[in-house]
């Protein structure tokens, strides 16, 4: 396995957290839903719901996926050899 020595660009990074940012969110809504579609089906008390404000569990999945989906994203990018490769420096003729 070959290891990546070239640093990603702050652009792909920058692409990373946002991606990160809404794939974590959309996962948590439906993670939310799915419990909370569950949870009348089946008449438990499962305390996960989309009240992020009024619930500690609620908030602290929506952080956790946030955090999950975000660093791996980054990780992703940081070990994703660049698409195009840096151009190689000419060498310099000796002959004038």
């Amino acid at each position: 396995m070959t290891e990546n020595t070239s640093r990603p660009s702050l652009l792909r990074l920058a692409a990373a957290v946002m991606l990160g940012g809404i794939v974590g969110t959309i996962l948590f809504l439906v993670i939310a839903l799915f419990i909370g579609f569950f949870n009348n089906m089946a008449g438990m008390n499962i305390p996960i719901n989309l009240l992020v404000a009024e619930n500690i569990f609620s908030a602290v999945l929506l952080v956790v996926l946030l955090v999950a989906c975000i660093g791996y994203f980054c990780w992703k990018v940081i070990t994703t050899p660049p698409s195009e490769p840096e151009p190689e420096p000419e060498p310099e003729s000796g002959s004038d």
